[in-house]
Parts: C-alpha cells; structure tokens; sequence
C-alpha cells in the first residue's frame, strides 16, 4: 500500500490535525447515534498514547462556507468527550487555535469548529490549506467517508504535512482493496437499490472484475424490462433500457454471472403488509397493468444463496427489495443472514457499504458478522466505481 499509517510515525510531543468524520444524527440537541465518534476512538487514543496531541477537524451539515449556528460542533462535544473519556476543548474560530493561548496549549484533545464553517474548505483554498498545517505538525485522515471530496482538509492538507491513514481510514482501504483490488476468488457482489441511474459506473466497473454480480430491488425490474418483461407499476427506468443490456452483453464478455431475481413478490399497493402473490419473473413475464415487483421471491432467494457459497469474497450494496416494510424485507433479511453465517463459518468475506445497505443489514440482524461494514455512503460508492478518491490519493 502507498500509504502511511499511523504506525509509521513519531508522534511524542507532536500535534496531529486528525481529519475525522463525526457528522452525527442530533435531534433536541443530543447525538442519537454515536457510531461515527465511537469508530474515531482508537485513532485517538494511539495518538494520545503515543504522547501525541489530536487536533480533531470535522464538519457537520452544509453550513456553505458561512457560520451556521445550529451547525456547530459543540453539540457533540460531551457525546465525543464520554467516548474518549477525555474532556475536549472546542476551538471556535481558525484565529483562536492559531493565537494557541494556554488554554488551548494545555487541553488533551482539541476539536476544530465546524471546518465548513470556512469558504476555504469546499473550495480547497491553498492559503486556507496552508493556515490549517500551521496548526500541527503532522496530518492524519481517519474520514474515508469525506475522502472522495477534495477539499482543504482532506486533500490539501495532507501534502503539506507528513501524512497517514488513521485506524479507521487505515481498516476501510485494507477492507475495500481486500475486496476489489487483491480479493480470494471467486469475488460477487450484491448490488441493490431503486435506481440503476445511480449505479450506472458502479455496474459497468464491477462486470469487469466479478465472477457473479447479483442485481436486486428497483434495480432488477429494469433489467428484467430490457430483456422483455412486461414489468406492469413496478418502479423501472425505461430510459436505460439499452444501457441495462450493454451491463449484461459486457458481464456476458468478461465472463461475470448476473443473477436477476427468478421470482418476487408482487402487490397492488406499497403498504406495510399489503396482500401479495409470488410471480416467476424471466423474459416472459407480463404483470397487470398495477401490479408491482417489491421484493424477490423464495426461488430467487435459493439461487442467490447458492452463489454466496460459492464464492471467497462478497461486496454487499443497496437492498433486496422494500426492506422497509414488511413484508418486502423477506429476501433482504434471509440473503444478509446466509452471507452472515457463512462468514462466521469462516467461507467468505463479507464487505458492505451504504446507507441503505447498513440500516438493511442492521435490520436483518446480520450486520454483526460481516468481516467489514463501511461508513461510508458516497466515498465507498466511488472506490467501488473504481475512481480515484482525492483523500486517499493525497496520502500516497
């Protein structure tokens, strides 16, 4: 790897500007959920060990470069202080870390006002960049999920300082590249979710270095639609109907299997237990006029678990069907609890990212067992399109 890690590095009595992701959920001024702080912890307090001093940048929202009051990252300071079990001393203006009064000089860790509170940032303002390094003496990104941004303090900032992954950024790329770069074979993918329009590059990379891409949710209908099906309501993109087929001719190319769903579940309405009947869905398909596929079938379940068992690595992407309401989450649940068990078997490698793929996984109680869950929403997209991620660049 080209990267440094925070074991390459002396960091006694230095100062380390740590660009972290603590862009929490807060509702009535109290963090909801602390994962993101939770997953800093040990990048912390290696530094904190190693008689480092963390100065902690982050951002939270889009403030547009202007002072947003309700955007500031005081309220996650006693969220991250209880994680850290330090106190952490809030730096509210660039002027004031930079005046470094005894205050500042004296605190354990500090942590940076909102850095999106600064035009500089979004714009990767060298000079801004340049004020930022004066603040440290070492530069540590431990945010893969702001990776795909350049921005000041995610790109800039690591060429002007002795730079290094964090624990974090350090465990994501291991994961990723494990996954994609260098994975055991065979490698599969699931790839899920409403719209190919959004996983057009991630769809046209992965065919290429797959041996088996599985294609579920919205997803799936329009692909079933481009090769005939009569899809009836269910949500589809008509318009990419030549592009779904140019997947499927390149996958048939390079040797990938795609797996579309053999059957699914079919309603009238999209409603929390809303009737259903199972449908064969294949070339030939023709649903009523309001008729809609929301979740794959039984059958299609089978299929898809029987390819889990022949593969060494998984990437798991975007859902099944409407895992949201019951009872569209079936194959979702019972496809994530069979890549589950075979990881705990010790067969497989399991990597999955995304929003919606995490709150899936976490619903279907498999979430724990996975080798690896990302963070990340649009910088693991990007890494699996096979785009070059500024952040991660900057470190080389």
């Amino acid at each position: 790897m080209a990267w440094k890690t925070l074991d390459d590095m002396d960091l006694n009595g230095k100062r380390v500007l740590c660009r972290v992701d603590i862009n929490v959920p807060v509702e009535n001024g109290q963090v909801t959920d602390a994962t993101r702080i939770e997953r800093i912890v040990p990048t912390v307090q290696y530094i904190l060990d190693q008689g480092g001093t963390p100065v902690l940048i982050a951002h939270f929202g889009r403030p547009k470069g202007k002072v947003v009051l309700d955007l500031s990252l005081r309220v996650v300071v006693p969220a991250l202080s209880k994680a850290l079990g330090r106190k952490v001393r809030l730096i509210e203006t660039l002027d004031a870390a930079e005046a470094g009064t005894d205050e500042i000089l004296g605190a354990e860790v500090l942590l940076l006002e909102n850095i999106r509170f600064n035009p500089g940032e979004e714009k990767n303002d060298p000079d801004f960049a340049a004020r930022l390094a004066g603040l440290g003496n070492i530069y540590c990104n431990d945010a893969f999920s702001a990776a795909h941004r350049a921005h000041a303090s995610t790109e800039a900032l690591a060429r002007l300082l002795p730079a290094c992954a964090g624990r974090l950024m350090q465990a994501e790329l291991q994961a990723l590249e494990g996954a994609l770069s260098a994975p055991e074979r065979p490698v599969g993918a699931v790839v899920g979710g409403a719209k190919v329009s959004t996983k057009i590059d991630l769809l046209q990379n992965l065919v290429q270095k797959l041996d088996i891409l599985v294609i579920g949710g919205g997803m799936a209908n329009t692909f079933l639609a481009a090769m005939g099906a009569d899809m009836g309501a269910s949500l589809r993109e008509d318009d990419l109907l030549d592009t779904a087929r140019a997947i499927l001719d390149e996958a048939k190319t390079r040797g990938c299997r795609v797996i579309l769903p053999v059957d699914g579940r079919v309603a009238r309405e999209f409603a929390a237990g809303a009737a259903y009947e199972v449908v064969t869905l294949n070339a030939s398909t023709a649903l009523a006029a309001d008729q809609m596929v929301l979740d794959a079938g039984d059958a299609a379940v089978v299929e898809i678990v029987a390819a889990f068992e022949s593969l060494k690595t998984l990437i798991w992407n975007g859902p099944l069907g409407a895992f949201e309401i019951a009872p569209f989450d079936t194959a979702t649940v019972a496809a994530a609890l069979a890549a589950a068990k075979l990881t705990r078997d010790g067969a497989l490698v399991t990597v999955a990212g995304g929003g919606d793929t995490v709150a899936a996984l976490n619903q279907a109680g498999a979430a724990d067992d996975f080798t690896y869950i990302s963070t990340a929403g649009g910088a693991f997209l990007e890494w699996m399109e096979g785009k070059e991620l500024p952040g991660v660049a900057a470190l080389s």
